[in-house]
């Protein structure tokens, strides 16, 4: 049985992510019963996760705020401010900020995915260690670890 959640500002959890980007944690599998994670990531121009799959859930991606470039399969598209894509699982995708920051919020279902942002990206409410970076081998080993399989590089 699924009951309301609320989680305001302060109770999100935010995580260091790729290329200088941070990935909040909105509503995890915890809130929702399983059915769903819901997060929101604030990138630079030029974040790019590589060109990936996922193995277990659905996604949708909705552009609060810039422009990113989107490849979906073979398809190369341009998403704009307030444009939204639902990607099912098993299809190749990625995208490629190119405003000077993008807001977008990323819906995921069911609920399991924050735990791969999780396991690869930093707590920001722990002090970061010096001369740390997120590793790209500790990345690849979340997506791994969370049925997401890297098929090749950003573009």
């Amino acid at each position: 049985m699924s009951i309301p959640y609320l989680a305001q500002p302060e109770q999100q959890q935010q995580l260091e992510w790729l290329d200088g980007s941070t990935f909040s944690v909105l509503l995890d599998a915890a809130a929702t019963g399983g059915q769903l994670t819901v997060g929101r990531f604030d990138a630079p121009k030029g974040e790019a996760p590589p060109f990936h799959l996922h193995t277990r859930e659905d996604e949708v991606l909705m552009l609060i705020k810039g422009t990113a470039r989107l490849w979906v399969g073979e398809e190369e598209l341009e998403l704009s401010e307030g444009g939204i894509v639902y990607l099912p699982r098993n299809i190749p995708h990625g995208y490629r900020v190119t405003s000077e920051r993008a807001d977008l919020l990323l819906i995921a279902t069911p609920a399991g995915i924050e735990d791969m942002f999780r396991q690869g990206g930093r707590d920001l409410s722990t002090p970061r260690p010096e001369n740390s970076e997120l590793s790209k081998d500790v990345l690849a080993a979340a997506a791994d670890a969370h049925g997401q399989i890297i098929v090749g590089p950003p573009r």
